[in-house]
């Protein structure tokens, strides 16, 4: 496993990154979110609109995952299978960078995504991310629970260890993937949460907990997991790491 930044953001709130994993697994390759990709940094504001200026992405071509994947001496043709957490813009930016790729998603999330039904869901989602047409496979996380958490899915066709759980509440389908590395298990929790003092009982950066806030599909849902993720976290579990999407120090702890 790999652990990338493929989104350097000069945020005006505080410094952010998109954590994204890469799976070497049997056959292949497999993303777990893909950050800002080639054609974002081709046309910015089509592909990712105002919210350009309040994140302040770098858009730097050596940090998207398509160079980060030939970096390592595979090809694009490699990445097979594409697992997001959710839709928004800096999440799947880099999915035209991998057209052939299968791209695995919660139904709520596409739904969310394909026919918004509010406001805030027209608004936040950029269709010209995904208007070379991907290839989307729907999942409805409804299987053994993982670790307390009872709304997942193992995604044994990609391969076994990958696990797709329900956590809605930052958007109406999102999701975390839990990823089994062999001598531990890592919880990429997506936007589930945004800095790390959410995980150790702290208090986030007031600019950042009002950015979490209003942006959120769910407010009370985001909350409820904050506290489910903080007592995984707090069992001091040695063979479980969490991680989100964004905090620079967490990805750092990773590659450490």
């Amino acid at each position: 496993m790999h652990h990338l930044n493929c989104g350097t953001m000069h945020s005006l709130i505080a410094p952010l990154i998109c954590h994204v994993l890469l799976i070497e697994i049997e056959g292949g390759l497999t993303l777990v979110d893909t950050g800002f990709g080639l054609q974002d940094i081709a046309a910015p504001a089509q592909r990712l609109g105002m919210i350009r200026h309040l994140n302040r992405p770098a858009l730097a071509p050596e940090e998207t995952a398509a160079h980060q994947v030939e970096r390592l001496g595979f090809s694009r043709n490699d990445v097979r299978h594409i697992v997001l957490t959710h839709f928004d813009s800096d999440h799947i930016g880099g999915l035209s960078d991998f057209p052939d790729a299968q791209v695995h998603l919660t139904a709520d999330e596409a739904a969310g995504a394909l026919r918004p039904s509010s406001g805030q869901e027209r608004s936040r989602y950029r269709s010209a991310q995904w208007a070379h047409r991907p290839n989307l496979v729907e999942h409805r996380p409804d299987g053994e629970a993982w670790r307390g958490f009872a709304a997942a899915k193992e995604l044994t066709g990609i391969s076994p260890g990958i696990v797709l759980i329900a956590l809605p509440g930052h958007t109406r389908g999102h999701a975390a993937v839990a990823v089994d590395a062999g001598e531990h298990w890592v919880l990429h929790a997506g936007d589930a949460f945004f800095h790390r003092s959410t995980l150790d009982g702290g208090s986030a950066p007031t600019a950042l907990r009002v950015q979490e806030a209003a942006i959120a599909h769910d407010r009370a849902k985001v909350r409820d997991n904050h506290a489910r993720l903080a007592e995984l976290h707090q069992r001091g579990e040695p063979e479980l790491a969490i991680i989100c999407a964004h905090d620079p120090v967490l990805l750092e702890k990773m590659r450490g």
